[in-house]
């Protein structure tokens, strides 16, 4: 499972692009997980056979689970009864490199092993169960050769033991109040006597991402006013909002103060070259994604402005993919569309900065000595106090003030 922007805990197969008994070639798509916020091809990892699928289509897994086998020892144009099909010896070189997995990122718990076996009923076959399964069965005291499986091959499935239980007499295999594989209730209709409980899956784990940055970081947050005068007259000749013109002078700053286009990763602190802008979107209700335009250092404000248009419409329509929402070294977050003026954002781990654009406002400002109206702004910087000091923090934003001021077009 890749890094999606935000910390990635699970996923659920869409689709299975292929099936048991099938050849598969290095990097040709197996199958498609859907995460919190799009949903991904997964390449096979090896050249070979797909001698076993571990998970079925719809369950939700943790990273770090084996999602299916691929026996990189077997030959194209051999028989392959897909019944005959057994899984690859788990010692094998081979084995091991063709596992289909959710790449942990960083798991609390260990990667699942894969199904587990459950002797049947009758004393000669066995049949297999995914972890989830067999964890379900043995919290309500379930056997699972009592139930019917309605997954490939007649596999018994989560919907097929949620159902079980729910069709059982009281008493009987209740379902706890507590158990985490209880369905979703049904969500009511919000009203102002009657409001929804509960977060969307996609919240909650923006909400985990950005509590755990401020328990990492050191953030502070520093401002400053600019003048908008000069990207105001540059967006209408271009007819660009003023996002891609700042963001073309937040690269010039940038280069001129490296120490803030950089990671920190515990104790690992790492400057990049190349400037890969993060872009928040927001999705509504529903959150925020931060696609990332790589090497925008090499972009013009009209090519800025173009694959932001293009990222935001994407975005918003759930055709990301995982490499556009990843490997970001510094991110504009940009509320002031919305008519705020002043905010604190918070650092897009393991980012050490993060620049908020606010609402270009008219204001009276002293100018030579005189009065006079401007498009003015407010710039606010969040940055990590172990990797960057208030002095560094302060001279990035007067760099950016000051090609924002001067801006020619450049």
């Amino acid at each position: 499972m890749p890094q999606m922007g935000v910390s990635v805990a699970e996923g659920t197969v869409a689709e299975w692009r292929k099936q048991p008994g099938d050849w598969v070639e290095a990097d040709e798509t197996i199958c498609v997980i859907s995460t919190d916020k799009i949903d991904a091809d997964v390449p096979a990892p090896a050249t070979g056979r797909l001698t076993e699928i571990e998970i079925d289509e719809g369950e939700t897994v943790p990273v770090g689970t084996v999602l299916a086998r691929i026996d990189s020892a077997g030959k194209p144009g051999e028989p392959h009864a897909a019944e005959d099909l057994g899984p690859p010896d788990a010692g094998s070189e081979a084995a091991a490199a063709a596992k289909v997995s959710m790449e942990p990122e960083a798991s609390e718990e260990p990667a699942a092993s894969g199904d587990r076996r459950q002797p049947s009923g009758d004393g000669d076959r066995s049949k297999r169960y995914s972890p989830v399964v067999m964890r379900m069965a043995a919290e309500h005291g379930v056997d699972l050769d009592a139930i019917e499986g309605t997954g490939r091959g007649g596999r018994v499935t989560k919907k097929d033991v949620l159902a079980f239980l729910e069709q059982q007499p009281a008493g009987e295999a209740p379902m706890h109040i507590e158990s985490p594989y209880k369905p979703e209730p049904q969500r009511p209709t919000p009203t102002a006597e009657r409001p929804i409980d509960g977060l969307s899956r996609m919240r909650r784990t923006i909400g985990e991402h950005m509590k755990r940055s401020l328990e990492t970081a050191a953030t502070c947050t520093t401002w400053i006013e600019a003048d908008m005068s000069r990207i105001e007259a540059a967006r209408a000749k271009l007819g660009l909002t003023a996002l891609p013109l700042v963001a073309r002078c937040t690269v010039a700053a940038l280069r001129e103060h490296p120490q803030l286009n950089a990671w920190l990763d515990g104790d690992n602190y790492t400057r990049h070259d190349a400037v890969h802008l993060g872009i928040a979107v927001s999705l509504g209700e529903e959150g925020l994604i931060v696609p990332v335009i790589q090497d925008a250092h090499e972009l013009s404000p009209e090519g800025l402005g173009r694959r932001i248009k293009d990222l935001a419409r994407r975005a918003r329509g759930g055709e990301l993919t995982p490499d556009e929402v990843r490997g970001g070294t510094f991110t504009i977050t940009n509320p002031g569309q919305y008519g705020s003026i002043m905010a604190t954002p918070v650092i897009n781990q393991p980012q050490v900065a993060i620049l908020d654009l606010e609402a270009i406002v008219k204001r009276p400002v002293v100018v030579d000595d005189a009065i006079a109206i401007r498009p003015m702004t407010i710039f606010g910087l969040s940055w990590d106090h172990r990797a960057l000091d208030g002095a560094i923090a302060a001279q990035f934003l007067a760099s950016l003030k000051r090609h924002v001021e001067s801006y020619d077009g450049g």
